[in-house]
């Protein structure tokens, strides 16, 4: 696991030739959703590396793919009933999405980028040959697929040989690779600033705190449903009579529904950057009303922002706990909800507890989202990055570890590390 973290921080490192990297910055302190997607890639799309677009287009194709089970009948009947030929059927379409999805974005941004200007400096130092221009943009638009493709890879195998979710550990990785430039930019602030500086750091830091704790409960909560199954005679043997219970967790759209939420309150404001200051009067006015609109700091954006994140929350929890399944698979193995009657009383019973649970859960997600904006704006701590997404994965993912590390030690030796 150790050599995987370390082939990604070479990666990290490794520059596509041919960028002027000054440009680049310029061009990055304009566009917030560029923030938003470098955060987890640890600085390779800073450096304009050969991981610069990260593990985002397999998320994005799992997320696409997951979807389509649920529209397309031959992947959810091979998706459930295809046991573990079928999961890697569906697997390997992923891999096919994500490098389908990787191409179009690489594409698209070499082709923005060659006509972006910073400063009157070209992103990329061309050739004066038309023909080696294309081969450049060619060999940029591989690089960048190929790098993404390695990541790939490099989470299943990490998936494989080591310890939990290898692309979630990869996710993990790029954003913990940020921490040390956030926590030396705000050391040398507080060092210029003084002692009014260090009161706003304490009270950003107890908040963190208390905002991670409120993310751990969220991600850990569930509601326990108890099942009881009935008692079935095959033959000489009887079947069934146990007590279970169904776990619905709180947070069941995880981290995609404040992902979908920042990716379409973030566009509007990236493509008002690139209005040239040359174009036509009324197209600056809109750049700047959509900029003043879209701004972070501004109350009807968190606003808007609350509410995706609450909707996407709905939409993805709707989803991925299928109500209908989980009633037909109880009825179909005698087990039943004691007090309430199998098959439609039940999925509707299940609803109804969905329902409430997902409304805390909206709620949570959503005030999480747009804290962090007023937790810097409190605390004047603009220099360590506090994202709501960088902080639930962290969490998410350190949890799930700690988890997978728990039971192997428990097989092992009968005795973990959690209490």
């Amino acid at each position: 696991m150790a050599g995987g973290f370390s082939i990604f921080v070479l990666m990290v490192h490794i520059t596509v030739p041919g960028v002027n990297i000054e440009a680049w910055g310029k061009l990055l302190e304009r566009g917030e959703l560029f923030r938003f997607l470098g955060m987890f890639t640890g600085g390779a799309l800073n450096n304009f590396s050969v991981g610069a677009m990260g593990i985002t287009p397999y998320i994005n194709a799992s997320i696409i793919m997951q979807l389509l089970t649920v529209v397309i009948p031959q992947l959810h009947e091979l998706q459930k009933e295809g046991g573990e030929q079928g999961r890697r059927k569906i697997g390997q379409y992923v891999r096919y999405l994500t490098v389908a999805l990787a191409f179009l974005q690489a594409t698209m941004m070499t082709i923005a980028l060659s006509k972006a200007q910073e400063s009157g400096q070209s992103i990329f130092f061309l050739p004066e040959s038309r023909f080696l221009q294309m081969a450049y943009f060619g060999t940029v638009i591989v690089s960048l697929v190929a790098g993404t493709a390695f990541l790939m890879w490099l989470g299943e195998l990490l998936t494989d040989k080591g310890i939990g979710n290898g692309v979630s550990l990869i996710i993990f990785a790029g954003i913990v690779l940020r921490f040390p430039d956030y926590l030396s930019n705000t050391i040398k602030l507080a060092t210029v600033t003084g002692a009014g500086y260090y009161a706003g750091l304490a009270m950003f830091a107890v908040i963190a705190v208390a905002l991670i704790a409120g993310i751990i409960m969220l991600t850990q909560g569930q509601r326990k449903v108890p099942v009881q199954y009935a008692k079935r005679v095959k033959g000489r043997k009887v079947y069934g009579g146990q007590s279970t219970y169904i776990p619905i967790r709180v947070n069941n759209a995880g981290v995609i529904s404040i992902i979908f939420a920042i990716s379409i309150m973030q566009l509007p404001q990236t493509f008002a950057s690139f209005v040239p200051p040359d174009s036509a009067q009324w197209l600056l006015n809109v750049s700047a009303f959509i900029q003043r609109l879209f701004n972070p700091n501004n109350f009807i954006y968190n606003l808007a922002y609350f509410l995706l994140v609450a909707f996407f929350t709905y939409f993805y929890s709707a989803i991925t706990f299928n109500i209908t399944d989980v009633a037909d698979n109880m009825k179909k193995y005698g087990g039943f909800v004691p007090g309430i009657r199998p098959g439609r009383p039940t999925a509707e019973y299940l609803e109804k507890i969905l329902g409430r649970i997902t409304f805390i859960s909206a709620i949570s997600l959503g005030l999480i989202a747009v804290l962090p904006t007023y937790v810097m704006q409190l605390t004047n701590v603009k220099t360590f990055y506090l994202g709501s997404t960088s902080m639930l994965i962290i969490v998410g993912v350190a949890l799930d570890t700690m988890q997978q590390i728990e039971a192997r030690m428990m097989m092992r030796h009968y005795q973990g590390f959690m209490k």
